[in-house]
Order: structure tokens, then C-alpha cells, then sequence
């Protein structure tokens, strides 16, 4: 019998878990120096402290002193995410590398245009250099986060896509009725765009991270305040077009809150894990096991998002023309729903094949039980197990059919098959819940117990011969197979490598067979007795 061997054979089975999406090859960063070199509450209470001590100051100082207050605090997040670089907390540098240059651009216009946010001009969108150069850092800051979290993107790609749409058309309310009709007489087109596009995107980094934040558990800390820092940068934005003709105080002080929460984020010990691929899921583990796993969109949730912007296309249609160019929204309100009941369809029909394919993918074609691979997968699963202290043995059962070969002989392989498929049915019934049962090819199968190992083979080896052994009636004929079975245990401390479990069950069956083939003449099993069906 030959099994598949491992790349790089050990004594024990390597117990520690590959997250999904990496592998051996040192393709994903390690692990951060320390765990955590800030703890988490630590972060939370120093970012509470200085956002209190940074808008109180600001707020109390004059309009030169305001500046200095505005310029340090643009340099705090240089300093942690540099901090953290240094210290080793973030193993992937390059995307927080990203981030610094980003941060930079942002100091650096605030070095050259001092009264850019004072004198309004972040509300008055008129696409001047400070407006480029502070676009540009927001250009490279969402750069970098999306190459921080890459990892976890491509893990749930359709959901964060999904989440960014939803993100996306909560943007176009706030726009249409918040900023747009606001905006100053003699705004540019350019600044305009510039300013619609960052508020898009910052909303569409709100979904998205939202998204992420849901799923990657360990980064959930530094994603909050990413959001965060998103949400308070929105906030800016609006307060500046509602305060162009006032006070520019509120707008500074959301802009100071959005500095201070994206300088905790890489402090915090959830950092690291931003980089790193997502922890398996039980939804991974199922899909490994070959169960599908149910991807598919929530396309209430995006219908209603997309019908959003047309229903405030009609409002504005309604109450500026009364009622002309009404069909336009409309027309798309009524092809929204028509869309996602085809999403809906091809949703479904992909969910279906993925179920077909992964069951074919880990079950036997002709009688239902797990296929080799999957067995194997589940022998490597469970003895893991063993050495991660999780299961206190497992045992393997192995089975092949006596005087099978004659019946295929004689009667043909449809015959043949039609025995091996009752076969398998009288297996399934000998075995307990949880153990599983499987063909490893031809008229051997398989059996892998995981709880009281002893008492299950015992309880097998007393079941199966006489179930096994009851006649098989066949179109024609009616048919006997015997059974040779070869057992091995598994326990802590002791043998825990697939290989040699299975050799040693292996050479328990062959002994068996050597021993049924010298007492053949007493023995019912491995006897063919065929007859005519009456």
C-alpha cells in the first residue's frame, strides 16, 4: 500500500498551525520581536491623555502658539509608527515605511502653508499645491494601509469589496447634502474633485477597515483606531465646509483627533497582526475538511446602498425641475433590483458547483466515503491534535476484503462495485459518531477513531467480520466476502508520525492475512460462495 509522504519526513507531526494563505517558505514576515512592546491599555489611556491635553491646549492657546501645538502634533505619528519600526513591534516594515512617508507629506505642508487649515482653506476646495501635496499623503497613506492589510483583504476579498461599496454610497448623502451645497461660490472644479474623491475614498476606507476589523481578530485594536482616524478626518472635512465663514477651531480639532489616533495605532499590540494572514476561521477549517464555504454577498445590504444615490438624484429632480429628468433615477432604481436577482441566481449557482466540487473533491465516487486524500488529511489533523495536548490518542483501523478479486472475476466489475458499495454501507453502520470512515482505493478502506482509541478498535474488530461476512445478493448470484483488519494506537509521548502509525496497522493486517491464508480450510472468511439466485 502506498501512502503519500511528506516534503521534509519528522519524528513528530509539526503541531504548530499554517495560518491560510502562507507557507513554510518564509514568504510571510515572522512574528514581532515582542509581544506587544506597549500594552494595550497603556495605548488607550496615553491616546486619551494626549488627545485631552492636545485640543485643550490648542483651544486655549493664541493664534502663533496654535500653530506650534498643530505642528507638533503632526509630528507624534512620525515618532510611533518610527518607535515601532525600531523596536521590531511591526515585522513587515515596508507598508508602516509607506505610512512615514505619507505622515511626512502632511507635516511638510503644514510647514509650508502654517494657516492652510486656519484660514479655511481645507473647506474652500480650490485646488491649490497645499490641497495636491495634502492629497498626495492621503494617496499614500491609503497605500499603505491597503499593503498592511493585504493579507486579510485577500482572505475576504469579496466581503471587504462589498463593505467599501456600502462605504462608498454613504459618502454620496454626505456629499450631495452636506458638503456640495455649501461649498463657496467660486470653489475650482479641481478642488471640487479633490475634495470629492477624498471624502469617497476616506468613506470607502471606513467600510472597508470595518470589514477587516470583523474578521482579523488579533488586528482588531489598530484597525479601531484606524477607523477612527478615518471617521474624525470625515468629520474635519465636513466641519470645515460648514465653518468656512467662521471659526476654523472645531475643524483644527478634528484634524488633531485623526493626528492622535493614527499615531496609537502602530503602538498598540494588535500592529503586528495587521500584516500577518488572518487566523484560520472555522469557515476555513470546513472548507480544508471539503465543506463549502458560504461566500456569497449580502446583496440586500448592497442593493440598498446602491439605490441611495439615485433616490437623491430624484429628490434633487423633484424639488429643482419639478419633476423633469425624472426618468433617469428612475430608470436605475428599477434596474438595481433586477441586477441583484441576477447576482442572486449566479450567486446561488456558484454555491452550488463549489459544494459539488468540493465534495467530489474529498469523497469516493462510487460509495460516498471520504477519498484517500481526506483521510490522510484527517490522520495529519488528528495527530496534531495529539501533540498540541488537545486528544489523548486516536486510532486507525484498516480493512481489506477477502475473496473479492474472484467476484469481479467471475461476475464482472459491476458486480464488484455493487459489492464494494454495501460494503461501505455496513461500515458506516459498525462505526460510532465522529469516527470516520473512508476507501483508500480498490477493497481497502479505512477507519480513523479519535475517542477511547482501545475501546473503539475492540468494539470494530467485534462488529465488522460478521457484518462484512453476511451474504451480498447480486443480480444473479448471491455473494460472501471475509474482512483482514490491521489496527494501530496512537498516544502522547509516544509514535505521533502518520507514516509509521500506518505501517504499523499495515503489518498488523498482512500478519493477519498470512494467518487466515494457513487456516483457509476452517476459515469462512475470504471465501467466495456463489449461487444461483432462486
Amino acid at each position: 500500500m502506498r501512502w503519500p509522504r511528506r516534503a521534509a519526513p519528522t519524528a513528530r507531526v509539526d503541531a504548530t498551525p499554517v495560518p491560510a494563505g502562507s507557507d513554510r517558505g518564509g514568504s510571510v514576515p515572522a512574528g514581532p520581536k515582542r509581544a506587544g512592546f506597549v500594552p494595550a491599555g497603556l495605548v488607550h489611556a496615553g491616546f486619551l491623555v494626549t488627545a485631552v491635553a492636545a485640543t485643550v491646549a490648542y483651544a486655549l492657546a493664541d493664534p502663533s502658539a496654535r500653530r506650534t501645538v498643530y505642528a507638533l502634533v503632526t509630528a507624534v505619528p512620525i515618532i510611533t509608527f518610527l518607535a515601532a519600526l525600531r523596536r521590531g513591534h511591526l515585522p513587515d516594515r515596508w507598508p508602516w515605511r509607506v505610512a512615514v512617508v505619507g505622515l511626512i507629506l502632511l507635516a511638510l505642508s503644514n510647514l509650508l502653508w502654517p494657516n492652510w487649515i486656519t484660514d479655511h482653506h481645507l473647506g474652500r476646495a480650490e485646488g491649490s499645491p497645499a490641497d495636491l501635496m495634502v492629497g498626495t499623503a492621503h494617496t499614500v497613506l491609503l497605500v499603505g494601509a491597503g499593503w498592511a492589510l493585504r493579507r486579510h483583504v485577500a482572505n475576504d476579498s469579496a466581503g471587504v469589496m462589498d463593505a467599501a461599496m456600502i462605504g462608498l454610497c454613504c459618502g454620496g448623502p454626505l456629499w450631495e447634502w452636506v458638503v456640495r451645497p455649501r461649498l463657496v461660490p467660486n470653489v475650482s472644479l479641481l478642488g471640487q474633485a479633490m475634495l470629492l474623491i477624498d471624502l469617497l475614498v476616506l468613506s470607502g476606507v471606513v467600510g472597508s477597515l470595518v470589514r477587516v476589523g470583523r474578521t482579523a481578530r488579533k488586528a482588531r485594536g489598530t484597525v479601531t483606531y484606524m477607523v477612527l482616524c478615518a471617521l474624525v478626518t470625515l468629520a474635519a472635512i465636513a466641519t470645515a465646509v460648514l465653518t468656512v465663514h467662521g471659526t476654523a477651531l472645531w475643524t483644527a480639532e478634528f484634524m488633531i483627533l485623526g493626528y492622535l489616533t493614527l499615531a496609537a495605532a502602530p503602538l498598540h499590540p494588535g500592529a503586528p497582526y495587521c500584516t500577518l494572514p488572518q487566523d484560520p476561521s472555522p469557515a476555513g477549517s470546513h472548507a480544508a475538511n471539503g465543506h463549502a464555504v458560504d461566500d456569497r454577498p449580502c446583496l440586500g445590504w448592497l442593493g440598498l446602498a446602491l439605490c441611495v444615490n439615485p433616490l437623491i438624484a430624484a429628490v434633487q429632480v423633484l424639488g429643482e425641475r419639478g419633476g423633469r429628468g425624472l426618468m433617469l433615477p428612475l430608470g436605475t432604481l428599477l434596474i438595481i433590483p433586477l441586477v441583484l436577482l441576477r447576482f442572486r441566481r449566479l450567486s446561488a449557482q456558484r454555491a452550488a458547483a463549489e459544494r459539488t466540487l468540493a465534495y467530489h473533491a474529498s469523497h469516493d465516487e462510487l460509495t460516498g466515503l471520504y477519498n484517500r486524500r481526506y483521510i490522510v488529511a484527517e490522520i495529519d489533523r488528528a495527530l496534531a491534535e495529539i501533540d498540541r495536548g488537545e486528544r489523548d490518542g486516536v486510532a486507525i483501523l484498516l480493512c481489506d476484503l477477502d475473496g473479492f478479486k474472484p467476484i469481479n472475476d467471475r461476475l464482472g466489475h459491476q458486480a464488484g462495485d455493487s459489492v464494494l458499495q454495501v460494503v461501505a454501507s455496513r461500515l458506516t453502520g459498525c462505526v460510532r459518531d465522529g469516527d470516520v470512515v473512508g476507501r483508500l482505493g480498490g477493497d481497502e478502506f479505512l477507519i480513523l477513531c479519535r475517542d477511547e482509541p482501545e475501546q473503539a478498535v475492540a468494539r470494530l474488530r467485534e462488529r465488522i467480520p460478521p457484518a462484512l461476512e453476511a451474504p451480498v445478493r447480486l443480480p444473479g448470484a448471491i455473494v460472501t466476502v471475509g474482512v483482514t483488519m490491521g489496527w494501530a494506537v496512537a498516544r502522547p509521548g509516544g509514535t505521533t508520525e502518520r507514516d509509521a502509525l500506518i505501517g504499523v496497522a499495515d503489518a498488523t493486517m498482512y500478519a493477519g492475512k498470512a494467518r487466515r491464508r494457513r487456516n483457509a480450510a476452517g476459515s469462512c472468511a475470504g471465501r467466495v460462495i456463489l449461487e444461483s439466485a432462486p
